[in-house]
C-alpha cells in the first residue's frame, strides 16, 4: 500500500472515529429532551423542592432562683468521607498514621495500628460516611479532635464529618429528675413525663426550613424559614430546698429499708411546690429519684390523716363539741361484726372529742361518725364533696391518680364502710391530694391547686406569669377552721407528734399509719402486714407559709408509726427551711406598714437593746423579761407585745438583713469565729444557713 492509501485509510479512521461521537452526543441529547425528558423534570422539580428541616433549640427549665435544672447539651460522634474530593492518596497516605496515633490517644479505646488498619480498609471499601468512633464527645472535644491530621484540613479536603445530637441534662443530677421529667428517645416525639412532656410545645419551639436551589450550576440549601428556639420554663422549685428534702428522705429510707417515699414542700398561700422528691428503693440500700411519680399518681388508703376531713365534717355540722366526751372502751370495737382497734394497749377508756384526735384513736373518731350519720351517711360523704376531696387537682402534670370517696349505694358500700372511711379506709387519695387538702386549713379554709410553674421567659424576659388557681374558697366556716387549726398544732404539743416539738417555732399537723391493702388478700398477705407512714402538716403554725407531707412505704425494722418514720423526716425539713428562711419566719408575715391607731412595727433583735428602745419612744411593751436571746415584735392596738424568737443552735442561723453587731453576738454564741466584710446590713455568709456548726470556724459576713 502506498503512502497516499494509508494516508487515507487513516483521515478515514479518523472522520469516522468523529463521527460516531457525533452520533453518540446526537443520541443522548435525543435521549435527555425526548426520551427521559419527564424522568430528569421530576427529579429536578423533587431536588428543588424538597426540604432540610432546621432543628429549633429546646427551651431550658429553670428553678425559681433562674438556675438551670434542664438543658440541652450538644454532643458529637465523629464521621469520616474516606473518598472526599480533595483527600489524595498521597495526603491519606502521608498523615493515616499520625492521625491513628491521635485517635487511639483520644479515645483510648484501641491501638493506634487498629485505627489505621480500620481507616484504611474503609479507604478500600470506598466508604463515604465511616463511623470512626461511637463514643460521643463534648464540644470542647470536637475541637481537640479538629485539630488532628487530615481532619484538620475540613470536610472537602479531609473528609472530617461531626454529627451533633442534642441530649437534655440535669446539671443538679437527680434533684426533682422525676417532676422536670425526660424526652422520649426520638426526639420529634418530644416530653415523655413531668415538665418536660405538660410543656413540650412551649420548651420545642418551631422547627425551621431550607430547600435546594440551583445556583450558578450548583444545588445549595437556602433558608426560607427561620426556626424559633423554644422558650424557658421557670418553675416554682428551689433546687436548694429540693436537696434538703431529698436527702432527709432518703436517709429514712435507708434506714428503714422501705420500698419507697415522697416528701412535698409547698408554700401555703400560692401552693407553689419548693421541693418534690419520690425515691424508689432500686436495690438494698439505693434509691432512685425517676422510677415514678408516687407524689402525684399513688391514690392509697391515707389513714389517720384523712381523720382531719372527718372532725371537719362532723363539727361543720355541729354533731359534736371538742369538749364533748366519748368512750373509747379498752381499744377494742364492734361495728357489725368487724372489730376496730387503736394501737394504744388497753384503749384510751373516756376521753375528749379533742383527745381522740390528738390521740388518733380509730374508736373515737370513728364512733363520732358513726354515731351522728349512721341513719344518713350521704350527709357525711356530701360534706366531703363540698371540701373537694373526691376531685383530682388537675395538676399540668400527666398521670394524677383519681380519688376515691364512696357514696352510699356504691356496689362496694357496706355497714362497716363509714366507720372505716372516717380514718382513712375504704377511700383513696395521693398524697400531693392530701397535702392540698391540709394547705387549705393553713391559708385560712382557700384550697388552692398546686402550682409547678410560676411563669415563661425566654432570652432573660419574662413573658407569661401565671398566677395561684383557687379550688375552693372555703373549704368550711371560721368557727370549724379554727378549731382544727388548733387541733393540728395539739398533735404536735401533746399528742402522737410529740417527738417533732421544738422550742423555735411550732409545727401544726397529723400523723398516719395506715395498712396497706393488698389486693384479694386483704391486708395481711404474703410477707404480712405492711404499712404507710405519713404526716402532713405545716409551719410555723401561727402564721403558716409552708406546708409539707412525708409518705413513707412500706418501712420494714418493726419500726412503722407516722411519727417516727415520717414525722422525723418532717422536721428534718422543716428545721432546715426555717433556718434558711430564718428571716421571713415565723412572726414575720406580720405586716410592717404603720396604720393608724396602731403601734409601730420594729424588726427582731437583743430583747434588753429593743426594751431601751421602746422605752426612750415611750412606747408600753407588753411580755417583757422572756430570757431569750432574741425576740420579735407585734404591733397591737395600745402596746408592743414581745415574743421569743429563738435561734437554732446546733445548726448555722441566717443571719441576712442583721447588723454588724447583732450578727456576730448570734454567730460568736455558737462558737463561729467571725470576720466582717464591708459595712451596713448583712447581704451574705460563707457558710449557707442550716449547715451543722463546726466550733472554731470562721464565717465570714458580707455588708452592704
Amino acid at each position: 500500500m502506498g503512502i497516499k492509501q494509508k494516508i487515507v485509510l487513516r483521515l478515514a479512521i479518523i472522520y469516522l472515529m468523529f463521527g460516531g461521537l457525533v452520533l453518540f452526543i446526537l443520541f443522548e441529547l435525543v435521549n435527555l429532551k425526548v426520551i427521559e425528558a419527564a424522568h430528569w423534570k421530576e427529579k429536578a422539580r423533587t431536588l428543588e423542592s424538597s426540604s432540610i428541616v432546621i432543628e429549633a433549640n429546646r427551651g431550658n427549665i429553670l428553678d425559681e432562683d433562674g438556675q438551670k435544672i434542664s438543658l440541652s447539651v450538644p454532643s458529637y460522634r465523629i464521621y469520616m468521607d474516606l473518598h472526599a474530593h480533595g483527600l489524595t492518596s498521597r495526603l491519606f497516605n502521608s498523615k493515616v498514621d499520625s492521625l491513628a496515633l491521635c485517635l487511639s490517644r483520644f479515645f483510648g479505646d484501641k491501638s493506634s495500628s487498629a485505627y489505621k488498619h480500620q481507616l484504611v480498609r474503609a479507604r478500600k471499601n470506598g466508604e463515604r460516611y465511616h463511623l470512626v468512633n461511637g463514643r460521643k464527645i463534648s464540644y470542647i472535644d470536637l475541637q481537640k479532635v479538629k485539630t488532628f491530621p487530615i481532619f484538620r484540613q475540613g470536610k472537602n479536603t479531609g473528609g472530617f464529618i461531626p454529627k451533633q445530637y442534642d441530649e437534655r441534662r440535669h446539671p443538679f443530677g437527680s434533684l426533682a429528675s422525676r417532676t422536670i421529667g425526660k424526652l422520649y428517645g426520638e426526639k420529634a416525639k418530644g416530653g415523655m413525663v413531668g415538665l418536660e412532656r405538660a410543656y413540650d410545645n412551649v420548651l420545642k419551639g418551631t422547627n425551621g426550613v431550607s430547600t435546594w436551589k440551583r445556583i450558578a450550576g450548583s444545588w445549595i440549601p437556602e433558608e426560607e424559614l427561620p426556626p424559633h428556639d423554644g422558650k424557658d420554663l421557670i418553675t416554682t422549685l428551689n433546687i436548694g430546698l429540693q436537696d434538703v428534702a431529698e436527702q432527709s428522705l432518703r436517709k429514712q429510707l435507708q434506714q428503714h429499708d422501705a420500698h419507697h417515699g415522697v416528701a412535698i414542700l409547698m408554700e401555703v398561700e400560692t401552693g407553689a411546690v419548693k421541693a418534690m422528691v419520690n425515691l424508689y428503693r432500686a436495690r438494698t440500700g439505693v434509691y432512685i429519684e425517676d422510677h415514678f411519680n408516687y407524689a402525684i399518681g399513688e391514690a392509697m388508703e391515707p389513714g389517720s390523716t384523712f381523720k382531719l376531713a372527718s372532725m371537719i365534717a362532723a363539727l361543720e355540722d355541729g354533731a359534736v363539741r371538742l369538749t364533748d366526751s366519748i368512750d373509747t372502751g379498752n381499744g377494742a370495737y364492734a361495728f357489725y361484726d368487724r372489730i376496730m382497734r387503736d394501737s394504744h394497749h388497753g384503749g384510751f377508756g373516756k376521753i375528749t372529742v379533742r383527745e381522740a384526735f390528738e390521740k388518733s384513736s380509730n374508736i373515737g373518731i370513728s364512733r363520732i361518725v358513726f354515731d351522728n350519720y349512721k341513719d344518713n351517711p350521704n350527709r357525711f360523704v356530701n360534706r366531703l364533696y363540698s371540701i373537694g376531696l373526691n376531685k383530682p387537682l388537675g395538676v399540668e402534670i400527666k398521670g394524677e391518680g383519681q380519688p376515691v370517696i364512696k357514696y352510699p349505694g356504691d356496689p362496694s358500700w357496706s355497714g362497716v364502710t363509714l366507720p372505716w372511711m372516717s380514718i382513712g379506709y375504704e377511700v383513696k387519695m395521693t398524697p400531693l391530694q392530701t397535702l392540698a387538702f391540709y394547705n387549705a386549713v393553713a391559708n385560712n379554709g382557700e384550697m388552692v391547686r398546686p402550682m409547678f410553674v410560676k411563669g415563661i421567659s425566654q432570652h432573660g424576659k419574662t413573658l407569661k406569669e401565671f398566677d395561684p388557681v383557687v379550688l375552693n374558697p372555703s373549704i368550711c366556716s371560721v368557727a370549724t377552721l379554727e378549731k382544727v387549726q388548733d387541733l393540728l398544732k395539739g398533735v404536735v404539743e401533746r399528742g402522737t407528734a410529740t417527738n417533732i416539738r421544738n422550742n423555735n417555732y411550732k409545727i401544726a399537723g397529723k400523723t398516719g399509719t395506715a395498712q396497706l391493702a393488698k389486693g384479694a388478700s386483704g391486708y395481711e398477705g404474703e410477707g404480712g402486714v405492711q404499712y404507710l407512714a405519713s404526716f402532713v402538716g405545716y409551719f410555723p403554725a401561727d402564721r403558716p407559709m409552708y406546708s409539707c407531707i412525708v409518705a413513707v412505704n412500706s418501712p420494714s425494722n418493726n419500726v412503722y408509726y407516722g411519727n417516727i418514720v415520717a414525722g422525723k423526716v418532717f422536721r428534718e425539713i422543716a428545721d432546715r427551711v426555717y433556718a434558711l428562711s430564718y428571716d421571713k419566719l415565723p412572726a414575720d408575715n406580720v405586716k410592717k406598714e404603720v396604720q393608724e391607731g396602731v403601734y409601730p412595727w420594729s424588726k427582731g433583735g437583743p430583747e434588753d437593746e429593743l426594751a431601751i428602745i421602746f422605752d426612750e419612744l415611750g412606747l408600753p411593751v407588753r411580755d417583757r423579761n422572756l430570757n431569750t436571746e432574741w425576740v420579735s415584735t407585734k404591733a397591737l392596738e395600745h402596746t408592743v407585745k414581745f415574743r421569743s424568737k429563738s435561734i437554732p443552735k446546733t445548726i448555722v442561723p441566717q443571719t441576712k438583713g442583721m447588723g454588724a453587731k447583732d450578727a456576730v453576738a448570734v454567730l460568736e454564741n455558737r462558737g463561729l469565729k467571725v470576720a466582717i466584710s464591708g459595712v451596713g446590713k448583712v447581704v451574705k455568709q460563707s457558710i449557707k444557713p442550716g449547715q451543722p456548726i463546726e466550733k472554731g470556724k470562721t464565717i465570714v459576713i458580707y455588708l452592704e
